[in-house]
């Protein structure tokens, strides 16, 4: 099979269904042993790591956005989460249904307050850890 460039595969991914992509998400995960969630993993790890630096934590830098409740705006909070994350309609809705449960781990303080004021604007309810 020849090589095929970043743009041919960007392109034969377009003309997939959700359904059929997320299959072979699935597929690629279990041949390559990896996950689409690692990066966010990786990037919290530190913060959790970090329990013996006192002074490290009186600064956090890295903030946990969690969703608590969904509130009567389910459909909105489900369209916020997908725009705040890599998930899929699915997986977005079954965080939403598993309140609470983290949006987003190990962002910025920025990023943090964009989120929160997204899902709170779209009623859910959101704590920051």
């Amino acid at each position: 099979m020849a090589k095929l460039s970043t743009d041919e595969l960007i392109s034969a991914f377009k003309e997939l269904t959700l359904i059929e992509l997320s299959e072979f998400v699935k597929v690629f995960e279990e041949t390559f042993e990896v996950t689409a969630a690692a990066p966010v993993a990786a990037a919290a790890a530190p913060a959790a790591g970090g329990g013996a630096d006192a002074p490290a934590e009186e600064e956090k830098s890295e903030f946990d956005v969690v969703l608590e409740a969904a509130g009567e705006k389910k459909i909105q909070v489900i369209k916020e989460v997908r725009a705040l994350t890599s998930l899929g309609l699915k997986e977005a809705k079954d965080l939403v249904d598993g309140a609470p449960k983290a949006v987003l781990e190990g962002v910025n303080k920025e990023a943090a307050d964009k989120a929160v004021a997204a899902l709170e604007g779209a009623g859910a309810t959101v704590s920051v850890k």
